[in-house]
Parts: structure tokens; sequence; C-alpha cells
């Protein structure tokens, strides 16, 4: 194999053991010894082998305390154990604490080779998935990022001087625009990217059991609470925790939060001791905070506090000129998903869709291409776009027209009822179809807003 062998690392103090080793798996491995478990971790950190064999049972620093200083080093290192007889409860904590297997002391040197392909295996397996993962984040980056637009170049660079601060940020624009995208790239350009980045919907999670999920509890804090239970900060210690709708949480929690973000430390529901996080905050909405302000639905304090960092997205129809770039990278993409052909759209096509207003923006210009694709018909555009906002004359309506073509109240009842269906569908698509939150946009009730879904056939379940 020549240069392409694979580096093995041997810990073992018995110096017959690592001999057996480089004899019988040279051929194919760069051997490397080490007779103690600190020489091994020098090695392990300055040649960077691809897996290592490690003895439980050394004098000075033992096997486990080696595992474990392995497995905090800042690249991803196989390792197997290397056990005598009776070592049983030893070889459960190395697994416990990250070993991917085990060999059993005396050992036959063709079962030492199964269990290194074994595990080179898993180790090539899992770069794979790491490969895998970053190509599609970064292809995720460049749905809502592409662009030539003067304001997207402006948010890419935003972006890039934000990241590596510990500010808080707010990403303020409508449904669809690409929020979650940018609080991503923000965590990926940070001084975090290896950390957890947790994601919380305030408005998906009902009122009471908010606080419960941002927080944790501890036993008995309410019925049910049989164990504690960390809450999301927790978990996002260290990293990054994306609070999406922040404009929804309600008032009571709103205090909570704003003295995570001054000191840092909260409680647990039912707790009595503070737990301190390390956690980086990125908020997001689609509401007008100002008005929420007015409204007092939002605290003063909390929102001069978020607003450290404000980053604005436009809505796609305040960037027409990045629809043809969006379109190519959308075909492209569900191309290849599919196993489809449809490389470009007409001339005609493009036209409509540049000209188009948009509610849904990014997503819906997304979910539009994909069905394109899928269906291998361009020519589905004019009924998706009818099914999502555009206000389509109906033929009742016409047909009444020329009845009594100068009616001005008839006139005018169909103006109404254009304007009603467009505004109509317009809120639903930017709300995602949250009926209930459309209601309230509204100012309609929510069995009103079922009643004229269905009356104006636009689409809903």
């Amino acid at each position: 194999m020549g240069k392409d062998k694979v580096k093995l690392l041997v810990i073992d103090d018995d110096p017959k053991v690592s001999w057996a080793l480089t004899e019988g798996l040279s051929s194919n491995f760069e051997i490397l010894s080490a007779r103690d478990g600190q020489e091994g971790l020098e090695m392990a950190s300055s040649q960077r082998p691809e897996i290592v064999l490690l003895d439980i049972k050394m004098p000075k620093m033992s096997g486990l305390e080696v595992l474990e200083k392995i497995k905090s080093l800042d690249f991803p290192l196989d390792v197997i154990m290397l056990s005598g007889h009776g070592d049983t409860q030893n070889v459960v904590e190395s697994m416990r604490k990250g070993a991917s297997e085990f060999i059993s002391k005396p050992f036959d040197i063709k079962e030492v080779e199964i269990h290194l392909q074994n595990a080179l295996e898993k180790h090539r397996l899992k770069r794979e998935v790491t490969t895998l993962r970053k190509e599609l984040s970064e292809k995720n980056d460049k749905e809502l990022l592409l662009g030539d637009s003067a304001i997207m170049t402006q948010i890419r660079s935003i972006i890039e001087q934000i990241a590596d601060s510990d500010l808080t940020v707010l990403i303020r624009g409508e449904s669809g625009t690409g929020k979650e995208i940018v609080a991503r790239k923000i965590h990926a350009l940070s001084s975090r990217p290896n950390e957890p980045f947790i994601k919380v919907n305030c408005a998906a999670i009902p009122r009471d059991l908010l606080e419960a999920e941002l927080f944790g509890y501890d036993k008995g804090a309410f019925t049910g609470a049989h164990k504690n239970k960390p809450g999301r900060f927790e978990i996002a210690n260290k990293g990054t925790i994306f609070l999406d709708e922040i404009g929804d949480m309600h008032w009571e929690l709103q205090s909570k939060l704003l003295q995570v973000l001054e000191q840092h430390e909260f409680m647990r529901v039912g707790g009595v001791q503070p737990i301190k996080v390390d956690v980086r905050i990125i908020c997001a909405t689609n509401r007008n905070l100002e008005k929420a302000l007015e409204n007092q639905t939002i605290r003063d304090d909390l929102y001069y506090r978020l607003n450290e960092i404000t980053i604005h997205l436009p809505p796609l129809r305040e960037r027409r000129m990045d629809v043809p770039l969006l379109i190519d990278y959308f075909l492209k993409k569900y191309d290849q998903i599919y196993s489809k052909e449809v490389h470009n759209l007409s001339p005609r096509s493009m036209k409509i869709l540049q000209e188009y207003h948009w509610p849904g923006n990014v997503r819906q210009l997304e979910n539009l291409i994909k069905q394109i694709v899928v269906r291998e018909d361009e020519g589905v555009i004019p009924e998706i776009l009818k099914m999502s906002a555009v206000p389509v004359e109906e033929e009742g309506i016409a047909a009444a027209s020329k009845d009594k073509p100068f009616s001005l109240k008839r006139r005018i009842s169909e103006t109404v009822a254009r304007e009603e269906k467009r505004l109509i569908a317009e809120v639903l698509n930017k709300t995602n179809w949250n009926r209930r939150k459309a209601a309230e946009i509204l100012e309609i009730s929510y069995r009103s807003l079922l009643y004229k879904i269905k009356e104006y056939n636009l689409g809903g379940e």
C-alpha cells in the first residue's frame, strides 16, 4: 500500500505486544508504538493516526484515562481497547467512554485485522456522513444567500462581520425569507461551529410548556415531573440557541429570557439553584416589534437588548433580480434529487415568475420549482400561482357581470370579493397556512376565516 498505509498507533507497556502487532500488521498499516499513556497521547496529537490500539491496564496512566484524553482531542480518532481476561468491568466502562471495540488478550493477528477493518469502515462511513452534511448545509446556505442584488451582498457581509462575536442577533423578515438559514450560517462561521445549534419555535410550543422546554425542570416541579429534565438552554451550552418567532413569547417568560441575556444564568422550573450557561442567542421574528412595544406585548428592555445586531431580510419581491439565480439553483437541486432533466424554463415562464409578487418568498419559489421538476411540466405555473395568491376572476362573477354589466352595486361587490380573496390568500401564505395566526392578522374570527377559505376555494384542507 506504500504511502497509502493507514496509521495505527499501539499504546501498550508490553514490548512483546507491540512487536507482535508490528510484525503481523506492517504490510497494511504504518505502525507507531508508545510504551505508556503520556507518550501515546503525545504521539496521537502529533502523528494523528486513524486508529489506536490501547491497552486497558498500564502503569502511571490507565488505558481508561488515556481514552478520555484521546476523545477530548480536536479531531476524531477510533480507539480499540486491548483487554486481558477478567477486565469485563473496565471493558464496559471503556465502551461507555467512546471506545469503538475491544480485543481480548491473547489475540490472533487475523482477529485483530478484522477488528481494524471494521473500525476503519465505520470511520469511513462517519466521514462520508459528515461530508454530506457539510455539503447539504452549504447548499441550504446558497438557497438564501445566492444573489447579486446589493441587499444580499450587504447581508452576506454583515453575517461575516458579526459571526465570530457573541453579540445577540435579531433576524427580521417575512415568512419564507430564510431566517433560520441565516442563523445557521452565523453559527457555522462563529467560534462555536462544532457545538450544538438548538432551534426553538416559540410560537409552536404551547405557552404553559414553553418555560419548561427552554429552561427545564426539577423533579417534583409539577404533576408528571418524575425526574430532572434539562431545557434547551442547557443542551445548547457552549453553542447557539435560535429562538424563532420571538415575538410570540408571552410577557412573563420574557423577563426570564432577559436574565439569561444579561446574567447568563437561569433556574429550572421548580429549581432552587441558578444554572450558568455560555450560549450565543439568535432570535427571529416576522412580527412588527415596534407595534408590539406600543401594545405592550413585548418588554421594552428585552426589545432593546435583542437589538444589539439586527439583520433585515428583504422579501423576494424586493430583490427580483435574484429570482433567475434562485430558479436555476432549485432546478439543478431537484433535477438531481428526482433524477429529472428540467434544465431551464421558457422566457415566458421566467417573465411570469420575475413579475410575480411572491407572498411566500423563497420558500414559495422553491416549492413551485419542485413541482415543475417532479411533474416535468412548466405549464403548471399558472395553476400553482392561482392557488397560491393570484386574484383570478371567478367564472360565476364573470357570468353575472354579463347580465348587468353597468350595475355599480355588482361592480363594487366583485371588486370587494376579489380584494378579499387576494388579501386572505396573501396572509395565509405569509403565515405558512397557520389559520389561527391568519385570522388574528386579518382581525376576523377563526370560523369566519374557515368559511371564506371554502367560499373562495383557496386550496386549503
